[in-house]
C-alpha cells in the first residue's frame, strides 16, 4: 500500500483535468538524529523565540513575519496577508509548456515527488497525459506552491506513474564557466587509454548498496552497544548479599572497542571501493 500522500490536488493539461496525489520521492527518517540535553539533568532542551531587546520569550500568537527594509525596521506580514496572496498553483497543476527531456540541465534538477492518480475516474486522463510525454519524449513544465512559495516544477514519465521535479530558479545556480574557465582543456591522449582500462575493471552495475553510510551504520552500532550496557543485569548467584557488585570492567572499554570497530569498518569500506 503506497503511503499517505502529502498534497493533492488536480493536474491540468487544456481542457483535461483529473485530481491527483504526491508523495515526496526520498525521506530522512532512517537517519540518526539526535535531540540535544541537558547532561548534568539528562532532560531535553527546549527551543524559545526571545525578544532580542528584552530578553523575554514570545508567545507563539505575536509571532509574525517581517521583511527588512533598513536596519532594526521591519514591514510586518500577518498570515492574512499572506493567505491574500495565495495562488491558483496552490492546487493545480496546469501544464503550460513542454521541453525535449534532455534539454533541461542536471543542475536545476531539485527533489523529487511520485504523483499519482487520486480518483479511479480520473486514471485515464492521467495515464494519456503520461503517455503522451513518454512518447514524444518531453517534459511538461509547471509551477506549483510548495510551502507558501511557488515553485517551478517539470513533470516526467516514469513507469505507471509521473515524477514531478522541484527547480531551482535560475539565479541560485552559479554558472559553471566561472570555476571552470582556468582549466586546462585536453589531456594528455596517451594516458586516456590507460584511464580507461582502469575504468572498465571498476565498472560495475549500479546498486543502491554503493551508497550506503558507514557512519550511519557505526553510530547504530554504538547506540545499540550503549543500549546494551544501560540494560539492567541480574545478579549472580555467588553474590553476597548486603555487598555491591564490582561495576563490569568492560563497559568502560566498549568506546574504545567501537572507536577500533569503526575505524577498521571505514577503512576496509575505503579498500572495497578501491
Amino acid at each position: 500500500m503506497a503511503p499517505r500522500p502529502y498534497w493533492k490536488g488536480y493536474l491540468k493539461l487544456s481542457l483535461v483535468t483529473c485530481p491527483v496525489a504526491m508523495s515526496p520521492a526520498t525521506s530522512e527518517s532512517e537517519k540518526v538524529r539526535f535531540h540535544t540535553l541537558n547532561k548534568v539533568t539528562g532532560n531535553r532542551v527546549v527551543a524559545q523565540y526571545v525578544d532580542s531587546v528584552t530578553g523575554k520569550p514570545v508567545k507563539d500568537e505575536n509571532e509574525a513575519k517581517g521583511y527588512a527594509r533598513g536596519e532594526n525596521d521591519y514591514i510586518i506580514l500577518t498570515e492574512d496577508d499572506l493567505d491574500a496572496v495565495a495562488l491558483e498553483t496552490v492546487r493545480t497543476i496546469d501544464i503550460e509548456k513542454f521541453v525535449p527531456a534532455d534539454s533541461i540541465e542536471w543542475v536545476y534538477f531539485e527533489k523529487p515527488h511520485y504523483l499519482m492518480p487520486d480518483d479511479p475516474v480520473g486514471q485515464d486522463a492521467f495515464a494519456v497525459i503520461r503517455d503522451a510525454m513518454a512518447a514524444d519524449k518531453v517534459l511538461g513544465v509547471s509551477r506549483l506552491v510548495i510551502g507558501r512559495r511557488e515553485r517551478a516544477v517539470v513533470l516526467e514519465p516514469r513507469g505507471e506513474g509521473i515524477v514531478l521535479w522541484t527547480l531551482r530558479f535560475g539565479d541560485e545556480v552559479r554558472p559553471e564557466d566561472r570555476y571552470f574557465e582556468d582549466i586546462e582543456e585536453d589531456a594528455d591522449p596517451d594516458l586516456i587509454p590507460h584511464v580507461q582500462q582502469l575504468i572498465k575493471q571498476r565498472t560495475k552495475k549500479w546498486s543502491p548498496s554503493m551508497v550506503t553510510d558507514p557512519i550511519q551504520e557505526s553510530l547504530l552500532k554504538i547506540i545499540a552497544e550503549k543500549k546494551k550496557a544501560l540494560t539492567p543485569r541480574r545478579k549472580s548467584k555467588g553474590a553476597i548479599k548486603g555487598t555491591k557488585e564490582e561495576p563490569s570492567s568492560n563497559v568502560v572499554n566498549i568506546m574504545d572497542a567501537l572507536r577500533k570497530s569503526m575505524e577498521a569498518d571505514l577503512k576496509n569500506r575505503r579498500q572495497g571501493r578501491g
